[in-house]
């Protein structure tokens, strides 16, 4: 099989339409009938959710937990809440498997623990957006919103947007390495 890949210059927002079209070609070709976007505003998540609502695919929209930024409170925006909601988009809402309370434990004990290795394994090798996007199905999958048949597409950003979206096979984190990258779809060539 042959299949071209879009390579961005830069990470970062300014590729997110770009991201978008190049999900959704892919979507269409390979029949595949779930998305999952990582989106920290829900901003990313409601312009793929408006792309695709003239398809049978089902957005799945990933935001960290309460408390990231602002013990308490919730990084998503209402405007973009109130949109997701609207075009019937699931939103799940959960500690970053690739850190948690992990992250905790390495930040107050020294040292770093066995899932922090991996989230930077993926973050130096393939990029940050790319850490995320592997990160979002596994989130997504222990949450119950993925229906675990088939592939889906997973899509992840280095800062802000979109940059990074592949296609994966995806599997709880208790089955990590169940997981199956299948094919990357676009990402940026500068790490």
């Amino acid at each position: 099989m042959n299949k071209s890949i879009t390579y961005f210059e830069k990470p970062g927002e300014i590729n997110t339409l770009a991201v978008i079209e190049a999900v959704k070609t892919r979507a269409l070709e390979l029949d595949i009938r779930e998305v999952v976007i990582a989106s920290t505003s829900g901003k990313a998540g409601a312009a793929m959710a408006e792309a695709l609502q003239d398809t049978n695919i089902k957005i799945i929209v990933v935001t960290h937990q309460y408390g990231t930024t602002e013990e308490g409170k919730w990084d998503m925006e209402s405007q973009y809440v109130s949109r997701l909601n609207d075009m019937g988009v699931e939103i799940v809402s959960q500690s970053h498997l690739f850190s948690g309370v992990e992250k905790s434990l390495s930040r107050d004990t020294g040292g770093i623990s066995r899932i922090e290795i991996v989230a930077d394994t993926l973050r130096k090798l393939f990029g940050k957006g790319f850490k995320v996007a592997v990160e979002v199905v596994l989130m997504a999958a222990d949450s119950g919103a993925l229906s675990m048949e088939s592939d889906v597409i997973a899509v992840g950003g280095t800062a802000n947007g979109a940059d990074v979206a592949c296609v994966i096979k995806p599997a709880h984190s208790n089955n990590f390495y169940g997981l199956q990258i299948r094919e990357v779809i676009c990402m940026p060539r500068e790490k």
